[in-house]
């Protein structure tokens, strides 16, 4: 009797690691297959959503409006994008001869909308453009209550052209110029509008895909690579056709003239992810101007080498500042501390030569 106890006690021992071994074997199947259907697409849309999911103003201290600059006459505007969203247009005019054509300006992302661009803006509209900025979704005086996405900066763009289009002006001649996120966006956006004449990219990348693999792997090393596939399906699902649009697509779509202005020291958006790419396809194609500069950085690119000094010296204080009073980095002490102390016009000095030569280019976009 012992020994038929002890069987089926080992039995019974049996079959319950058999049970534990079926349920372990089944947990690894569900991660499995759980993994690349469920996880990591949700993360993918989580990181996504993180990154995109704010809404952004225009620092006071870096904002400018048209009484900044005599002789600057603005007309502001509303007009709708994908979802119905409005967004603020700002139509810029300076002097009373005939326009040489419309610039229309994509600002950047991160920094709020066109406001911190009127330095540029004043400058063409006094070489005979009618300039029309505007806030992209998400940003100072549009709706909605985030960007949402890369994409949008070309959906924002596409509709801002439709806009200028239909205004009593729209048949003059259309150039653009854009900066970081708008520098990506106004190149992209020649696929939908291959009649625009010329364009300037500043500081700009070719697709919202390189921004988000390159961004994420300082962030998050190698891993990021197993999510860019499902960050691609979440932005295709949400934007459309919008989400496959690049650069070098444009390019191929158009014949307008392209200007690309890049820096060696920028961090926030390499060389390599645009101008790289595109020196070495249109290197030797007389449509292409490329500009690189060394120590420029992204923000201020356009900038006189004599601001870039004045805004290093203005930052030295600005810790200085901090540190004496016991305060901490913030928008706010930053704010406090600006309108004590910022010159604004050495602040955000334009290179002079540097625009001349814009203008130029897109004189000659425009004949």
């Amino acid at each position: 009797m012992s020994k038929l106890a002890n069987i089926s006690h080992k039995n019974v021992t049996v079959s319950k690691k058999k049970k534990i071994l079926r349920i372990i074997v089944t947990v690894i199947l569900c991660v499995i297959v759980l993994t690349p259907t469920v996880v990591l697409p949700a993360v993918s849309a989580i990181v996504y959503h993180v990154n995109f999911s704010q809404r952004y103003e225009t620092a006071e201290w870096m904002a400018f409006t048209a009484d900044d600059f005599p002789g600057l006459n603005v007309t502001e505007c509303r007009f709708p994008s994908d979802h119905g969203q409005m967004l603020a247009g700002y139509e810029y005019r300076k002097g009373e001869g005939e326009p040489k054509g419309v610039l229309i300006l994509a600002h950047g992302l991160g920094g709020g909308g066109q406001a911190s661009y009127v330095n540029v803006i004043d400058y063409f509209a006094g070489c005979g453009y009618i300039v029309f900025a505007y806030d992209a979704t998400g940003n100072d005086k549009s709706e909605g209550s985030c960007v949402g996405g890369f994409p949008q900066g070309v959906i924002d763009l596409d509709h801002a052209i439709r806009h200028v289009k239909a205004r009593p002006y729209g048949n003059l001649p259309i150039v653009l110029y854009g900066h970081s996120w708008g520098g990506y966006s106004v190149c992209a956006v020649l696929e939908y509008h291959p009649d625009v004449r010329g364009v300037v990219s500043v500081a700009g990348c070719n697709d919202s895909t390189i921004m988000i693999r390159e961004q994420g792997r300082i962030m998050a090393g190698d891993i990021i690579d197993l999510l860019i596939p499902y960050v691609a399906l979440y932005e295709k699902i949400r934007f459309g056709s919008y989400a496959d649009a690049s650069a070098m697509k444009g390019f191929e779509k158009s014949d307008a003239k392209i200007m690309i202005l890049h820096s060696d020291d920028d961090t926030t958006v390499l060389p390599a992810y645009g101008y790289d790419i595109y020196k070495k396809h249109y290197g030797s194609n007389d449509r292409f101007t490329f500009l690189r500069f060394k120590d420029r950085g992204h923000s201020y690119l356009c900038t006189s080498p004599e601001s870039a000094q004045y805004r290093a010296e203005l930052n030295e204080q600005y810790k200085a500042y901090v540190s004496e009073n016991g305060l901490s980095y913030s928008e706010e002490t930053k704010q406090t501390f600006m309108n004590a102390h910022l010159d604004k016009e050495k602040c955000f000095e334009l290179d002079a030569q540097l625009m001349e030569q814009l203008k130029q280019f897109y004189d000659i976009c425009c004949e």
